[in-house]
């Protein structure tokens, strides 16, 4: 019965380590889309960066984190596949049903989007996103009512910045990470709108989270080799404490630009941290300060690939602080998540077995170790 149970333990642990492998390698990862908004007395003008084939193939993006799991998926890569010109066509006759999904508003009175431009990219990778610029206009109503924006939760999320030309001294322009479906703050038609405190807080909460959960399979797995070190308290909690306090000292680092390491360097050297936490896990099973130190190196290397995160989605420059602490608080939730998840689903059941490292930890570093191995040659080959 016993081995049974450890058979079970071990191939639920093995499922989701090599899924995370399939994942990383097949990624068609959901982007968040970016839309430069500029306001003035008579028209709201908008340029926008998005993943176009997803919408038109009426890909939900406010589900998924990877195209490839849509039910729908053979749709988006029919269209991936077409020429840039042939997708624009593509694009312009389902534009109609496309703007119904955009929300734009000046106060309470709605604003059609009048479509001026579309582009597609020729896109360098078939396994990556290629990106759509399109880019539309709206005339506003007399008067002085701010403009807002949402669209379609389906869309998926979005990257909102206004752009003035000239800011007055002080004057930080607004820019924030808008959740699926969630409506922008009023912009003036002369200034800029501020984020307000509990959006900034909730918003990147939420990217740092998910981040984490599903999308950082690379971290999830070295927490994991963390985990499977040991199952008593204190080791886990030092090592923890060591890897936070490192990843939070780069990625603060980083996003001051104070601190730039090349994410070609980056992501080889995280892939590696994983394959040494997995070995240390099989061949000295024991809390040193050598592990601690080796767990805080690694840690700064984490913290400087979620640095790279928060370039792509961009802090808000008026909530800078609160908005670079709540990114990093919804990353240490992702990491307790994890760490819960795997003392619930394994150490509560089998931590204290006479056999539980041998026929678990053992064989679960291993698993993680060749994951590692394999990112580090995809990372630095392929």
């Amino acid at each position: 019965m016993e081995v049974a149970k450890s058979t079970a333990a071990l191939s639920a642990v093995a499922f989701v380590i090599w899924l995370s492998a399939f994942a990383a390698a097949r990624a068609h990862e959901v982007q968040p889309a970016i839309a430069d908004v500029t306001v003035t007395q008579d028209e709201v003008s908008v340029t926008m960066i998005l993943n176009g084939e997803a919408i038109v193939a009426d890909i939900d993006l406010s589900s998924i984190t990877d195209t490839n799991n849509a039910p729908n998926a053979d749709a988006y890569d029919r269209l991936r596949a077409l020429p840039p010109e042939d997708f624009v066509d593509r694009f312009l006759e389902d534009w109609p049903s496309l703007a119904e999904g955009i929300d734009m508003r000046a106060g309470d009175a709605p604003l059609a989007p009048v479509l001026s431009e579309v582009s597609t990219e020729p896109g360098e990778d078939p396994d990556l996103p290629r990106q759509t610029r399109v880019v539309w206009t709206a005339p506003l109503p007399e008067g002085d009512a701010g403009v807002s924006f949402a669209w379609d939760d389906a869309y998926g999320s979005l990257i909102l910045r206004q752009i003035v030309e000239d800011p007055a001294e002080g004057e930080a322009p607004y820019a924030a990470f808008l959740n699926p479906g969630q409506r922008s703050e009023e912009m003036p038609r002369t200034g800029t709108a501020s984020l307000s405190v509990g959006q900034a807080i909730a918003n990147y909460i939420y990217v740092g989270y998910t981040h984490i959960l599903p999308k950082g399979l690379d971290h999830i797995l070295f927490v994991l080799g963390l985990f499977f070190f040991s199952v008593k308290l204190r080791p886990l909690v030092t090592q923890t404490t060591a890897f936070t306090i490192a990843h939070t000292l780069t990625l603060a680092l980083a996003t001051l630009g104070i601190l730039r390491v090349p994410a070609s360097i980056v992501e080889p050297l995280i892939a590696l941290s994983i394959v040494y936490i997995a070995v240390e896990n099989i061949f000295r099973p024991s809390l040193t300060r050598l592990r601690i130190a080796v767990v805080f190196g690694f840690g700064l290397l984490h913290g400087l690939g979620f640095a790279s995160v928060l370039g792509d989605i961009g802090l808000s420059t008026g909530r800078f602080l609160t908005s670079l602490v709540s990114f990093n608080v919804g990353v240490e939730l992702g990491q307790l998540s994890i760490v819960l998840a795997a003392y619930l689903a394994i150490g509560i059941w089998f931590g204290q077995k006479p056999w539980y490292r041998r026929r678990i930890v053992i064989p679960a570093s291993l698993l993680i170790g060749l994951v590692g191995l394999w990112w580090t040659f995809e990372r630095l080959i392929l």
